[in-house]
Formats: structure tokens, sequence, C-alpha cells
């Protein structure tokens, strides 16, 4: 059917840029700055790029429009949303669960992310002393992150300020928070990325930086390479935890949804390979191309360089800056779906259910702080209380709920829906979206799923069980393995 627009009860996106910013925010995570580039240097470099962004167009971008119509055709938070679209369909009110799931990842997800975005903060603040005091480094920078991680409270003042500051913009509401917030904080992180891009073209090793990152090399496409590229397209959008529905509830139907995704889809993609950019040449500088940027290699290795640099204390600060914003951007956005499912169902204001929220997330994060230094002993299938989390929500509901949401949009609402949902499209784009989501995104998003929780195994020398949007430090030990490779 037809639907007249109408506005969510939670506020609107002012404009087009206003939503493409909150969305890119929300998919540009830390993994997409510590672990991405290193993924396509490894992978054959412009080979992988390319095979990257047609997974992108035949993986992500099929699924990110699909949660976006369904948030602006539903308006209110992904469960609600679902409850209502189900109804319009006259289908099983078990398609709701695709709302729950999305809000019980994302908060899962934000449960450990705050803990890791802690450490970004904590050393923002480091380079920010350093720079005060006049000091030429950080001193030994392995001894200062172990000194973190073995610090339960450390952890816990860190982890309590970001969720203090992530409830903060979301209290605030659509217009005064998120889409205030985005407006300073994605033009100060593209700033930031090109401050150290920037810098690297000083280096000497800008030149090497590209053809590592960007030389074609087919003969590293493997099928285990190409599982990387889905699995990437996939985790990098911020699919499937509901933030992008959550979103799409707020944006208005004069903005094109087919167009807008795309864009949200390229900045999301440039920016991790601009990030290469940015931290190739320092890792070339310094012999320092191995070790995976992963976490290691982001607060121990990549400091030891800083330290040797002229004016590093400058380029260390904008680079933790750089992550400390990345991560902001990303957990306002988990937190969003459940403060408007709780908005809606109960009498709290939105300040009220922020604050509940935060505390609720807070709680959990602390099983995550403790898994680095008290319970890192105490093990469950082999992982710590940290570890299963993010097993359970990367590896299990991200994929699933990516998976539904493809056949709910694909099957289950009507083609008359979605192409009102999507009248800005020519019929001819419409039929190849509608034959991607039905068809090839699910069996792809189905692989990722079958590699993700270990039933395919092509010998992937990429970790996939580590997504790019919530890759995280698995252990102490893992850490400090990683940093003395």
């Amino acid at each position: 059917m037809v639907r007249e627009d109408n506005d969510s009860r939670h506020g609107m996106w002012s404009s087009r840029l206003a939503f493409v910013l909150a969305a890119t925010g929300s998919a540009v995570g830390l993994g997409n700055i510590w672990r991405f580039p290193y993924v396509t240097a490894e992978s054959g470099g412009g080979a992988f790029v390319l095979i990257y962004l047609f997974c992108v167009v035949v993986v992500g971008l099929p699924i990110m429009l699909a949660e976006i119509i369904m948030g602006r055709r539903g308006r209110q938070s992904p469960i609600n949303t679902l409850r209502l679209l189900t109804k319009e369909s006259h289908a099983s009110g078990w398609w709701t669960l695709i709302g729950w799931s999305g809000m019980l990842v994302g908060f899962m997800i934000l449960s450990f992310y705050s803990v890791i975005a802690g450490w970004t903060l904590s050393y923002t603040t480091t380079y920010v002393e350093v720079i005060v005091t006049g000091a030429e480094g950080i001193g030994d920078p392995q001894a200062i992150f172990g000194s973190l991680l073995g610090n339960p409270w450390k952890l816990l003042g860190w982890h309590t300020l970001f969720m203090a500051l992530t409830a903060a913009i979301v209290a605030m509401g659509v217009e005064k928070g998120l889409e205030r917030s985005v407006r300073i904080l994605m033009p100060l992180l593209f700033t930031l990325l090109l401050v150290l891009v920037g810098y690297g073209m000083t280096t000497g090793y800008f030149d090497d930086a590209l053809v590592y990152l960007f030389k074609p090399d087919f003969s590293r496409i493997t099928p285990a390479v190409l599982l990387d590229a889905m699995g990437q397209a996939f985790f990098s959008l911020s699919l499937g935890m509901a933030a992008i529905m959550a979103y799409g509830a707020y944006l208005p139907r004069n903005i094109p949804a087919g167009s807008t995704a795309m864009t949200i889809g390229l900045a999301d993609s440039g920016v991790a390979l601009v990030a290469g950019l940015a931290i190739f040449p320092i890792a070339i500088a310094n012999d320092l191309t191995t070790g995976g940027g992963g976490v290691g290699f982001t607060f121990t290795t990549l400091p030891y360089a800083f330290n040797s640099m002229s004016f590093g204390q400058f380029f260390g600060l904008a680079f933790f800056g750089l992550l400390a914003v990345a991560a902001w951007t990303s957990a306002i956005s988990l937190m969003e779906p459940p403060v408007a499912y709780l908005v809606e169902r109960t009498r709290l204001s939105r300040f009220q259910a922020a604050i509940v929220v935060a505390i609720a997330v807070w709680l959990l994060g602390i099983g995550t702080v403790l898994s680095f230094n008290a319970w890192s002993d105490y093990k469950l299938f082999d992982r710590n209380f940290q570890e299963n989390m993010e097993f359970i929500a990367s590896n299990v509901l991200l994929p699933l709920g990516g998976l539904a949401i493809a056949i709910f949009a694909g099957w289950v609402l009507s083609k008359a829906d979605t192409r009102d949902e999507l009248h800005e499209m020519k019929a001819a784009t419409y039929g190849i979206w509608r034959f991607l989501v039905r068809y090839v995104s699910p069996i792809l998003v189905f692989l990722v799923f079958l590699s993700a929780i270990g039933v395919l195994n092509l010998n992937s020398e990429s970790d996939l069980a580590m997504p790019a949007e919530t890759e995280s430090a698995a252990t102490e030990e893992t850490v400090m393995e990683d940093s003395a490779e």
C-alpha cells in the first residue's frame, strides 16, 4: 500500500546529509581503522578492494537498504517496527524476533565495545599529558597497556566515562543529540584522518603504502579471501544489530533511500582505505607491516613508532582521538534502539530511558572489564566471558539477524510495499535490488555465518571470528603475543 509520510515520535533527520553522517558514523568503527587496511594488504591489495566493493554491492547494500526501508515504513523502534510490519503483511509474529535479536546483539556488543573504547580515551589523555609536560613519548607502550588491562578499576573508570558520554548524546534526542553530535564528530573524524594522511605523505613511504595497499595481486585471491571479503562487507556496515533500522525510522520519505545507502557504503569503505594510507607509511617506515593490524599493534606496537617520530606525540593524540571518535559514533547508534523501545513501551522519558540502558550496559560491561584480569582464567568452551559475549553476538546473532532481515524484506514484505518505499528507483534498479535481497544476499550471508561459527573452514589467514566492526582483544595474553610479533 502507498503510505503517506509520517514523522517518528522520536524526531526526524533534518537532511540527507544528517542521515548519511549518522549512518556512516554507525558503520565506521574501530575495526575499520585497525583491521581492514591489513586485511586488504595481506589479501591481494587492489584485487581484494575490487572484490570487497563487489561484495558490498551484492551483500551489504541490499541488506542495508532493507533495514532502512523497514525502519522508515515502521517509524518506530526496531521491535515495534517489526510488530507493525508483520501485522500489515499478515505474517507470523515470530518475525518480531528480528527486532529483539537486533536490540540484544547491539546491547551485548556495546557492553564490551565500551570497555575497548575506554582504552582509546585512556591513550588520548595520555598523549595530552605527554604534550602538556613536554615529554617526547609515552614511555614503554607495552608496559602501559599491560598496566591498563591489569587494573580493573582503571578499566571500569574509562568504561564508565565512555558510557556516560554515549548516554548524554542519546538522551538529548534525534535532532539535538544524535544529529548535532554527528555533525560535529564526523567532520572531526575526517579531519583527524586527513591530518594523519598528510603526515604519511611526509615520511617518504607514502608511495610504498599505495603499492602495499592497492597493487593488485590476484594470486592471493583464494576461496578463503572471497569469504573474508563477504564477511567484511557485511560486518563493516553495521548490519544486523537494528541500528540502521532505527536510524531509517527517522528518514523522511522525500530523501532517496537507494542512493543514500550507496553513499554510506562508499563513505564507510573510503574511511577504512584512507585509514590505511594514514597508518601504513608510519608502519613501513618503522618496519611494522606485520602483526595483522590488531589490538596489540594498535595499543603497543604503533605507539613505539610514535615515540620515535618527530612530533610523534601530536600524531599519537590525533590517532587515538580518531579511534575514540569512531567508537563514540558507533556506540551512539547501538544505544538508540533500546532507548527508543523503552520510550515507546514505558512512561520513561528519553533521558530516563537513556540512563536505564546505560546502567544496564555498564553492568554487563563489568564482565568484560574482569575478563582481562581477575576473570581471565575462568573459561567456558575455552573462551572467557568477553570472548563468549563476542562470539554469540558477532558470530551468531549478527549474521542470523542479517539473514532474517534479507528474507523478511525480500519474501514477507509485499512487492508493492517495498516499491512504495523505493519509489525514486528506476524499475530496473529496483528489480536488481529485489533479486539480490531475495536470492544472493541470503545465500552469501549464510556462508559468512557458517564460517563465523567454524562449520565452513577454508583455512583463511585472517580471523573472521573477529569481525571488523566489533574486533577486540580476546585476552591479555593474546594481545601481548600480538604486540610481540
